[in-house]
Parts: C-alpha cells; structure tokens; sequence
C-alpha cells in the first residue's frame, strides 16, 4: 500500500470514527498498519489507534501502539514524530495511573530541541505532567504545570486545549477542597465548548459537564449535579466511553448517597468496581463484587419496573432516573417514555435514553 492509499483510508477510518463506526475504523486503521510501507503514513495511523483505544478505555492498547509509534518515530529520524510520538507514551502511562513514568516522558518531550511541533504540543505536555503530579498529590507541581498549559493554551489561541486544562483545574479544585473554583473551571470549559466546539468531539462536553456534576454535589446542589451527570452518561453511552461512564457510575452513587439513598449508592458501587476489575483480569476481587452485587440486589429486591426482571442479569445496562428509580435501558428505549414510569414524574429530558 503506498502513500496515497495510506492517506485515503487513513481519511475513510476517520470518517467512520466520527460517524461512531468505532470498530470498523479500527479495522481499516489495522489493514493499514499491516500493508502500508509508507512510514509517515504508518506514524499517523498509529496516532489514530492510541486515540481511539483512549477513548475506549483500552489503555493497554493504547500504550502497546504508542511503544510502535515511538519505534516508528526513530526510524523517521524526526524530531516533531519523537515528541508526538513520545506525548502519546506520556499519556498511555498517566491513563494507566503509572504517574511517575509520565512525568519521566514529558520531561524527555519538554528536553527534546527546538521543533515545529512544540509551540502546538507544550500546553498538552504542561497538562499530561499535571494530571500525573495531581495523581501524585503534588498539588503545587500540579498547579503550576496546569497553569503553564493554559498560558500556552492562551498564547496559541488552543481553545481546545484550554477546555481540557479547564476539566483538570475542576478536579484539582475539588481535591484540595475548594468547591466554589471547582465548579468556576468546568462551567468555563462548557461555555468554550458552546462557543467554539461545533467541529469538536461530544467527549468535551461530557468532560465539561461530568466535572460540573462533580463540583455541584461537593456544594449540596443535587438535582445540578444529576442534570450534569446526566448529560455526561448520554454522551458516554452513545460514544462507548467506558472510562467515563465508569466515572458517571460513581458520581450517580456519590449523589444518591449524598441524598441518603444509601443501599442504591453500594449497588452501583459494586457495580463500577465490577467493570474496573473486569477489565484489569483480576478474578478474585471480580467473583467478590459480582456476589455482593446480586446480595445487594436481593437485599433491595430491585427489578426493572417496565419488564420486571432483576437489575442484576448479567451484561444488562441500568439507567438511574433522578427520582432513584432504576430501569434497565433498553426498556426505556424500547418504551420512549418522557417521564418516570414507576411514578410518572417528567424527570427525563426528551430523547435522554
């Protein structure tokens, strides 16, 4: 496969990204991979892979085609394909909560000389070695390599990177538990995201309003901070974001709890640590939830209100309405209904499932 086909399908697993045909453009990214002989081609197709597996929540994945790209970099002798190449090793060992490897790689992009490349990937370096101190709890670090990023995001004119850098100064407010500037950064980054985001991906928003979810019940206001949360899981489940609908899981709990709903909140919770544990192949701890999960579910005796089967089945998706009923999805697709059915209240937005 030359460079000009490399490109055209390059261009083609793009668009069926984008229509949400994930799987499909990962089999016309892979065919790529293992035809092509242009070197710069297979550099950007891997690019797209370690995205897309990001995206996903693969995060083995996306560091195993960051370690190829890398190879692939050196062999193109090229010193903005090293640090592109090296930013996305970064950021496969932040999502894989390896911190200090992280920051390890961002200070090799940051000592890499002089590219065309650095004044367009310094602010998303800045943030990966950000998001790794706050994982760290190195909140000063954190602060000042997040503050950096956003004086590149504002000396380039990033708007995207400005939304992303937004998200974190949320989470890292919120840590350091000051609530008032932990919803002041999120409720920045959605006012970008509606003001300049038309060609961006949904996942801005859903990051935008996740993290205002999160602020919103850290200050009491509830039914906010569902609303927020609520967004974020519709974009989630329509892009097959599992991280963040992991994330959405957990918030949904923290607010049922914080409004006293104690035995729904350990049910999703068992729920979320299910998924985490599946995906990292930890059998033990995943056979221990996936019990206290089915206890939980006898114990509450909760089952779907449309189809009246247990909540528990196996590989069933659950949506938790604002007035803490719950339902498996599919029937509230199935049924199209606009408000609770249980209680009829209109707390669905139209279109929500």
């Amino acid at each position: 496969m030359g460079q000009d086909q490399t490109k055209q399908q390059i261009a083609k697993g793009l668009q069926l990204y984008q229509s949400n045909q994930t799987e499909k453009a990962l089999q016309v990214w892979t065919k790529v991979l293992e035809k092509s002989s242009d070197l710069v081609g297979r550099f950007r197709v891997l690019g797209c892979l370690v995205t897309a597996h990001s995206e996903m929540g693969r995060y083995k994945e996306m560091l195993k085609f960051a370690v190829v790209q890398i190879d692939t970099a050196r062999e193109l002798e090229d010193a903005d394909f090293l640090l592109e190449s090296y930013l996305n090793l970064a950021r496969s060992n932040e999502k894989l909560c390896e911190f200090h490897k992280t920051i390890s790689y961002c200070k090799t992009c940051l000592g890499l000389p002089g590219t065309r490349a650095a004044t367009q990937l310094g602010g998303q370096v800045s943030l990966s070695m950000g998001n790794a101190f706050l994982g760290l709890s190195l909140f000063q670090k954190a602060l000042e390599s997040f503050e950096k990023a956003l004086r590149y995001a504002h000396n380039n004119d990033d708007t995207m990177l400005e939304c992303r850098v937004c998200c974190s100064l949320g989470s890292f407010y919120a840590q350091v538990k000051d609530y008032e500037k932990a919803l002041f950064f999120p409720c920045k980054a959605a006012e970008l995201v509606n003001d300049y985001g038309k060609g961006w991906s949904l996942k801005y928003r859903a990051m935008s309003q996740y993290h205002m979810a999160v602020a919103y019940r850290l200050l009491g206001h509830l039914s906010s901070a569902m609303e927020c949360c609520e967004e974020s899981m519709k974009i989630a489940l329509q892009h097959g974001d599992r991280p963040l609908q992991a994330l959405c899981l957990l918030c949904f709990a923290d607010i049922h709890r914080s409004r006293g709903d104690l035995e729904l909140s350990q049910l999703k919770l068992h729920c979320l640590s299910e998924s985490i544990y599946r995906s990292r192949g930890l059998q033990r701890e995943l056979r221990a939830h996936v019990v206290r999960f089915h206890e939980c579910v006898e114990e509450t005796e909760l089952y779907c209100g449309l189809c009246g089967e247990s909540i528990g089945e196996k590989n069933s998706r659950l949506q938790a309405l604002p007035c803490s009923h719950i339902f498996h999805l599919r029937c509230l697709q199935n049924n199209r209904t606009r408000s609770c059915p249980n209680c009829h209240r209109s707390s669905m937005k139209p279109g929500f499932v």
